[in-house]
């Protein structure tokens, strides 16, 4: 998804400079003006003779200069690892996973549950089951749980995300799974929550109502310029994924105005230890 993108926001730019329409470059390809544009927005697969006549058009010649963006449309049509977990993955959360593996920096806020990238495997367990009350097969829930454990590597990865995530109260003292599954997750985040990478804070109930009140929602921003950010909006049966410069910016000012409402990252580490002795 994300080098489809690149390559659509690249092949556009050459197209405008070159002054070519859409239509036109459609009639070069014996494509429509709309697959040209699903193309420079990254919602199509790429085929390298399309790439190649497009550029020729657009009168890059030198192979030095279409080298890198033929790459590029190769490793586009590639399969990523989420790929093998089709049969249990939506196809519209199929684009965040492939999406929050490309992001440089993970900003989300979390009402009910503990983010996914936070969650202890029991957790994960615990949340799949209770969504859908003993519907899935036992072999289905160990699948979506795998596929959330496998998203965690990314934490860990060389070239790490930076995660900002705001949790609700709300989500700390929600139990799933019983006493000892929330005891081990709260001693998770907080283990997890002193790594460089990831910062964590609370929004405490204490502090009554605060500027999300729309609820949980992610904010993704990406090393590459020629991407925009993007948030993402979960729903029962789908998604939106929002990247209008307005829109963003708008989730981004309620995502500061939590951070200075939310309890402090050594605070909030306290707040765990604390709901962690309760009886």
């Amino acid at each position: 998804m994300v080098r489809r993108i690149l390559l659509g926001s690249q092949l556009r730019r050459l197209r405008e400079a070159r002054g070519v329409t859409r239509e036109a470059a459609g009639y070069s390809i014996r494509a429509s003006e709309s697959k040209i544009s699903r193309m420079e927005l990254g919602r199509v697969s790429f085929k390298a003779r399309d790439v190649e006549d497009l550029l020729t058009l657009y009168g890059v010649t030198d192979e030095a200069e279409r080298a890198p963006l033929l790459g590029l449309a190769r490793e586009s049509n590639k399969a990523g690892w989420w790929h093998s977990f089709s049969d249990v993955l939506p196809g519209w959360f199929q684009t965040y996973v492939g999406l929050e593996g490309a992001a440089s920096h993970i900003h989300t806020y979390e009402v009910q549950f503990i983010h996914g990238l936070l969650q202890t495997e029991e957790y994960a367990h615990a949340v799949v089951t209770s969504g859908h009350k003993g519907q899935l097969p036992e072999e289905e829930v160990e699948r979506r749980v795998a596929l959330r454990m496998e998203r965690q590597k990314l934490l860990l990865a060389e070239n790490a995300p930076h995660l900002v995530c705001i949790l609700d109260e709300a989500a700390l003292r929600r139990p799933f799974g019983g006493r000892r599954v929330m005891d081990a997750q709260l001693g998770h985040l907080a283990e997890v929550s002193e790594r460089p990478n990831v910062t964590l804070q609370v929004v405490p109930f204490e502090r009554g109502g605060h500027a999300a009140e729309s609820g949980a929602f992610t904010l993704l921003r990406f090393p590459e310029s020629d991407l925009s950010d993007i948030v993402y909006l979960e729903q029962l049966t789908s998604a939106l994924y929002l990247d209008k410069r307005e829109e963003v910016e708008r989730y981004d000012r309620v995502l500061d105005r939590l951070t200075e409402f939310s309890h402090s990252p050594e605070r909030t580490r306290h707040l765990l230890h604390e709901i962690r002795q309760l009886p």
